[in-house]
């Protein structure tokens, strides 16, 4: 078995989904480390065989792992060596599309990636009001959010909040329950007015104390014991009013997105 392996990514586009396809197949061996690298618009064969070089070069005859999105097939050529392990994400799916479909693919690098005017402006105004309303600001805004984020201090509600803004084109706002909410155990007027846009986040007490500590060492609001009741606190106040909860302890941002999403029944079709 290999202790590490180095693994690259290769595009003729921006290689976000040569990236995410690639790691959501290597953290399935999490007893391997690999070493990443991307190589993003590889759009001819001088840079094919320039980047070619450097991979051998670097990984020193380890037969290095490469994940590939290029669709043109005399760029393709150049990876596809037996100095390599050779992975095409691509490859026999398009084919196989074609067949299917009775048609012929563009095989244009980036193509799903040309939103329209109309998406682009979207998008641009969901950033716009994400970064208005964050952290509880201008909250008689809310009736205009498509999904209001509740929780305690770092539980994960600003990053969420820019991811579902700027990759899903959602106006997203975030709240924070202050000790004012947790100890009366009742939730702000207009959150409660727009409770049909509201998830709500929590975490562990460790995670939410490791994020506090970072921010505010060995303060009484990164102990442990205040943590936890934090979270008790605010996991009562859900309870009582109903609003669903998704938890970010050991998910990602997009994993938790996606089931902030879910909870409130939106479509894919928001997503850009």
């Amino acid at each position: 078995m290999w202790s590490s392996k180095d693994v690259y990514y290769i595009s003729d586009s921006t290689g976000i989904l040569v990236t995410n396809l690639g790691q959501a197949l290597i953290c399935q061996f999490p007893e391997v480390n690999f070493n990443e690298e991307k190589f993003p618009f590889i759009l001819t064969v001088a840079e094919a065989k320039k980047t070619m070089d450097h991979i051998v070069k670097r990984s020193g005859g380890r037969r290095p792992i490469i994940f590939s999105t290029i669709l043109d097939p005399n760029i393709r050529a150049v990876f596809d060596s037996p100095e390599v392990e050779y992975f095409e994400m691509y490859g026999q799916f398009l084919e196989d599309l074609e067949t299917c479909l009775e048609t012929e693919a563009v095989r244009e690098p980036g193509f799903a990636r040309h939103p329209s005017d109309m998406e682009m402006n979207k998008r641009v105004e969901a950033i716009h009001y994400c970064l208005a309303h964050d952290d509880g600001t201008k909250v008689s805004e809310y009736y205009e959010a498509d999904v209001i984020l509740l929780g305690v201090s770092r539980a994960g509600k600003t990053p969420i909040s820019v991811f579902l803004a700027t990759q899903m084109g959602l106006k997203s706002a975030n709240f924070p329950l202050t000790s004012e909410y947790l100890n009366s155990y009742r939730l702000p007027e207009l959150i409660r007015q727009n409770k049909n846009r509201v998830v709500a986040l929590t975490t562990s007490p460790e995670q939410l104390r490791s994020a506090r500590e970072k921010r505010y060492s060995g303060s009484k609001y990164a102990k442990n014991s205040t943590c936890v009741e934090e979270l008790r606190q605010a996991e009562q106040i859900y309870l009582k009013a109903h609003i669903p909860v998704v938890s970010t302890a050991g998910k990602s941002i997009e994993e938790t997105a996606t089931q902030v999403m879910q909870e409130l029944g939106i479509s894919k079709k928001y997503i850009l």
